[in-house]
């Protein structure tokens, strides 16, 4: 099998034009990391987890050190994270102050009988694995204060199409075995409220893997995702004989019209072909294949270069 990753750096309505080649180079690093992991033997878990590890450490997206503000300037993550060889998933909700939560859901799924930790019992979890803790503020960056100023002034993300600044990142890939796996992490929406957790941590909202259809992740105004289930229902539509093209439009579309609410989806299927589709104005992606890297981040402007 040849291995494919593909990675996405979150729906967003517009991205600076300052921003763009950044958020580009971001993604395309991100999925160059996972195909090296792919191609040195590593698992489609171990290229998922180090894609997004890249995307969490890099402040031009929405996950990590450039995690939106709650109402309270603070920074609460979730992500999630599942093997598709056995349907083994691990997720973490509101944590803050640890550097990559989607380690420590990987360490969730791992290292403990259940799927989901939250707040404190993450932080605990995190503290006994031995997951170094940060500073808050050193999360906190400079466009991100003033995000949530300019939100607090003039509301706009708490609606389904107003998402300005990039949302959640994910990733998805297939290994040389066969196996697939997903990965998603966000910092969530501005100024929400403290607590409030969307669709990134969900299994069935943020991402879904199963070896016998393919993985999924989303990103998107979280509230409608978990509504419409938007993974599995995408990933469903593919066990029925659509072609991932087409699961993802009848998805995201189906999520439109129900509840006017906008999004993205990167999948992989188990036979290695990939896709990406967004309703949302833009969604910075890339994907690693055979030796080329495909990227984009508006509808018509995909370019492919050969990897090194």
């Amino acid at each position: 099998m040849n291995p494919v990753v593909v990675v996405h750096g979150g729906g967003a309505s517009c991205i600076s034009r300052d921003r763009r080649d950044r958020v580009r180079q971001g993604v395309i690093r991100a999925a160059t990391a996972g195909y090296s992991i792919l191609k040195e033997g590593g698992s489609a878990v171990d290229a998922v987890e180090g894609a997004v590890t890249v995307l969490e450490d890099d402040p031009e997206f929405n996950a990590g050190c450039g995690s939106v503000l709650n109402m309270n300037g603070e920074v609460e993550m979730d992500a999630s994270i599942m093997n598709g060889k056995d349907l083994s998933s691990g997720a973490v909700s509101a944590v803050r102050c640890i550097a990559n939560p989607i380690k420590l859901a990987r360490l969730v799924m791992e290292k403990t009988p259940h799927c989901f930790l939250t707040d404190q019992g993450a932080a605990k979890f995190a503290a006994a694995m031995g997951i170094p803790a940060v500073p808050g503020e050193q999360l906190v960056t400079e466009r991100n204060i003033k995000h949530l100023e300019k939100e607090k002034r003039e509301p706009a993300a708490q609606k389904p199409g107003q998402q300005e600044s990039l949302g959640t990142v994910g990733a998805v890939a297939l290994d040389s075995k066969g196996n697939v796996a997903y990965a998603t992490s966000t910092g969530g929406i501005v100024n929400k409220m403290v607590g409030r957790v969307g669709d990134s941590p969900c299994i069935g909202s943020g991402g879904y893997a199963d070896n016998s259809i393919g993985a999924i992740s989303t990103t998107g105004h979280g509230e409608s995702i978990l509504k419409v289930n938007l993974a599995r229902l995408a990933l469903f539509h593919v066990e029925q004989g659509k072609t991932l093209e087409e699961a993802a439009d009848m998805s995201l579309g189906y999520m439109k019209s129900k509840l006017k609410g906008l999004g993205g989806v990167i999948l992989v299927s188990k036979a290695g072909d990939w896709a990406v589709k967004w309703t949302s104005t833009s969604m910075p992606w890339a994907a690693a294949k055979d030796g080329r890297l495909h990227s984009g981040i508006d509808l018509d402007d995909a370019s492919v270069v050969d990897l090194p």
